[in-house]
């Protein structure tokens, strides 16, 4: 369980890595947007790529910044029963859920999602927007995105089961959203 615990730990790092790149990205996303609107009602002047890499920097925060979010245990989750059940139940309807909704979910999606970038990287995919961009980059962050999901939710599923075991402090606490 200690290797396991290890490489869950290099697993976590890496999502709070990429999690503060997708921090950066809604930055870049909000100067990109505000210049790009300056630049058009100061200059009467536009680039379908400025829209559109405005549209690929969410993709990348959300599919990038999905991985941390689980990490941080903020995913959206039913919480019907979770919020009313011992930390202990907490644990193994983690367990139940990751195993058998999030890592079956996530893999098949990487896996349909592969070829698509691989046929948009051959063939140089295009937008077919004047001005547009080259397609392949935001088709691999799909990609990308649920293979990330997937080793952290081996990760959360290696702390779950180390909780169980009583070997690791596992914080189950959830606030439901207040919208």
């Amino acid at each position: 369980m200690g290797l396991l615990l290890a490489i869950s730990g290099m697993i976590d790092k890496v999502s709070e890595l990429v999690g503060r790149v997708a921090g950066y990205l809604v930055l870049f996303c909000c100067l990109i947007s505000a210049g790009n609107a300056l630049i058009r009602y100061t200059f009467n002047y536009s680039s379908n790529g400025w829209l559109e890499i405005q549209w690929y920097l969410f993709a990348f925060i959300v599919l990038l910044g999905a991985s941390h979010t689980l990490r941080m245990n903020e995913h959206v989750r039913v919480d019907l029963i979770y919020g009313s059940v011992s930390d202990r139940a907490r644990l193994w309807i983690d367990v139940i859920g990751i195993t058998f909704l999030l890592l079956p979910a996530c893999a098949y999606l990487a896996w349909l999602s592969w070829p698509v970038f691989e046929l948009s990287l051959r063939q140089g995919e295009m937008s077919s927007n004047s001005g547009g961009l080259i397609r392949w980059p935001v088709k691999f962050i799909i990609f990308a995105g649920f293979a990330l999901l997937v080793l952290q939710g081996l990760s959360e599923l290696v702390k779950r089961i180390a909780g169980l075991l009583g070997i690791l402090q596992v914080d189950t606490t959830y606030e439901k959203p207040l919208q």
